[in-house]
């Protein structure tokens, strides 16, 4: 059964969620989280969490502040608010009956946020993390000299995503690098699990490969055959979802 509901983060936004509560619950759950300017509706985490309830998982799958039907400013975003949006997750979804496991899955920045969450959350035992770039998170690298002379000049910068104008200040990009994603991969003392599309167009799939060299006593890779960033090709999706929820549901058993 899925339920349309909100729940506060830390600023008192409202963050608009899905939460899948199984027939038969086995006291274990999974949080999700989506994608740079996407939302939980993504069909990569709405394949993943049907396939956790129908094993009798608690999911819940969340728009970050700022984007979806989340309240916030996206222009407020940052990796900090949206870890700390991923604890209250977790705090959430234990006090409704996932008191027994919890995991945490995210797609390309929502895979970012769990793994960096991960050291900040000692009740998440494993994670996985779809298309995300575990080597190193430098938005600056992303701009051009035009932008990157917008931000110099103003602290911000405009740019358009999904039909919408957004905005990021200077305080995103520093509060970007703050983290350390290598070197949380590295030191990660649960199983990571990532999934990476051969073909994946934003994030090359030799990321996967290099991120998994940081730790491969505790990573396990997969890589999709001639999937793209999105997981758009819906064979592909459903490798990948079939993948993660086969992971999860062996990670769980310990």
């Amino acid at each position: 059964m899925q339920e349309q509901l909100t729940f506060p983060n830390h600023a008192g936004e409202a963050l608009a969620a899905t939460f899948h509560r199984p027939d038969t619950p086995n006291g274990k759950g999974v949080i999700l989280g989506h994608c740079f300017t996407c939302s939980r509706h993504t069909g990569i985490l709405r394949e993943i969490s049907t396939g956790l309830e129908a094993l009798g998982f608690f999911v819940l799958r969340f728009d970050f502040s700022g984007n979806g039907q989340s309240q916030g400013l996206f222009v407020e975003s940052s990796l900090s608010k949206h870890i700390r949006e991923m604890q209250l997750a977790v705090d959430w979804l234990q006090n409704k009956g996932a008191d027994q496991w919890i995991g945490l899955v995210g797609h390309s920045m929502g895979g970012a946020i769990a793994v960096l969450s991960m050291p900040r959350i000692p009740e998440a035992k494993a994670v996985a993390a779809i298309g995300s770039r575990l080597m190193g998170f430098d938005p600056l690298k992303f701009l051009g000299p035009q932008q990157i002379e917008e931000l110099k000049a103003s602290g911000k910068i405009a740019f358009s995503s999904r039909n919408r104008t957004l905005e990021l200040t200077t305080g995103f990009f520093e509060d970007a690098h703050s983290h350390s994603l290598p070197d949380t991969v590295r030191h990660l003392d649960r199983p990571l699990m990532i999934v990476h599309g051969e073909k994946d167009e934003l994030i090359p799939v030799a990321e996967a490969y290099e991120a998994r060299l940081l730790n491969p006593e505790r990573i396990t890779l997969e890589i999709v055959p001639e999937a793209d960033h999105m997981l758009s090709n819906p064979d592909h999706r459903a490798l990948a979802a079939g993948k993660i929820v086969s992971w999860i549901e062996r990670q769980s058993r310990g």
